[in-house]
C-alpha cells in the first residue's frame, strides 16, 4: 500500500463530475489499483476514489486515474507532495465474523432455498485473491450469485461485496455474477448504495432460519 499526503484539488469526470478544492489530503493507492482520496474526518469514508480496474498515470503536477472499462477518470493536481511512502501488507487473512455472522452463513448456505425456490449452493467461504466470499451459489435461473453477509448491514460491507463482485465477473466460468446483500439489519445508505451498484439487498431474521416459529416472516 502506498500512503501519500499531498496539498491538492481533485476532479472527478464521468457519469457525474465533483470537484475537491486546493487542501491536504491523504492519497491510498492499494494493491488491488484502487485509488482514494481522505480528509481528517468522514471516519472510513472517502472524499473520493477510483475502483478497480484502473490505471494511475503520474506526471509533473498531474496525475490521472482511468477506469478500464468505463473511462471515467480521477484528475488530482498536486501542489505540493508532504509525504509518500510504501508498505508490504501482504495477503490479508480476511475480517473474523463474530459467532452470529458465523453462524448466519452456516444456516443461510445450510437453508439457500430460503432466498428462492431452485437456489443451489455451490460452496461458502469461496476464495478469492481479496478473501472468501461468504456464499456462492445459483439462483433458479442458474445464474452466480455472491452473497455477503453481515450482522448489521452499514456501506463498509456493500464496498467489500462490490470489490468481491470486480473479481468474480472477470472468471468466464462464473460470469455474470450478480450480488446480494444480506444482514440481520441494513442501513438506510447502504440501501442506497447497494441499489446503485445492482446488488440485492435481503434482512435476515436469524430465529425463522433456526427453526424458531415467530408471527413475523422471514425477510
Amino acid at each position: 500500500m502506498r500512503l501519500v499526503i499531498a496539498r491538492c484539488s481533485v476532479d472527478y469526470a464521468g457519469k457525474l463530475t465533483a470537484h475537491l478544492p486546493m487542501a491536504p489530503r491523504l492519497i491510498l493507492i492499494k494493491a488491488d489499483g484502487s485509488v482514494s482520496v481522505h480528509a481528517d474526518d468522514r471516519a472510513y469514508k472517502p472524499l473520493n476514489w477510483m475502483n478497480p480496474p484502473c490505471v494511475l498515470k503520474e506526471e509533473e503536477g498531474k496525475w490521472t486515474v482511468t477506469h478500464g472499462k468505463s473511462g471515467e477518470q480521477l484528475i488530482l493536481t498536486i501542489e505540493e507532495i508532504l509525504h509518500d511512502t510504501s508498505h508490504e501488507l501482504g495477503i490479508d487473512p480476511g475480517l473474523q465474523k463474530d459467532g452470529v455472522e458465523a453462524h448466519l452463513q452456516e444456516l443461510l448456505a445450510e437453508h439457500i432455498t430460503t432466498l428462492g425456490d431452485g437456489w443451489k449452493l455451490i460452496r461458502r467461504e469461496y476464495p478469492t485473491a481479496i478473501g472468501p466470499v461468504d456464499i456462492l451459489c445459483r439462483d433458479e435461473a442458474n445464474a452466480t450469485v455472491a452473497i455477503e453477509i453481515k450482522r448489521r448491514g452499514e456501506i463498509d460491507g456493500v464496498e467489500q461485496l462490490t470489490r468481491y463482485l470486480e473479481l468474480l465477473n472477470r472468471d468466464p466460468l462464473l460470469a455474470p455474477v450478480r450480488g446480494v446483500f444480506a444482514a440481520q439489519e441494513i442501513k438506510p445508505q447502504a440501501r442506497v448504495l447497494a441499489a446503485d451498484r445492482g446488488i440485492g439487498c435481503v434482512t435476515l431474521d436469524y430465529d425463522a432460519l433456526r427453526g424458531i416459529e415467530r408471527d413475523d416472516t422471514l425477510f
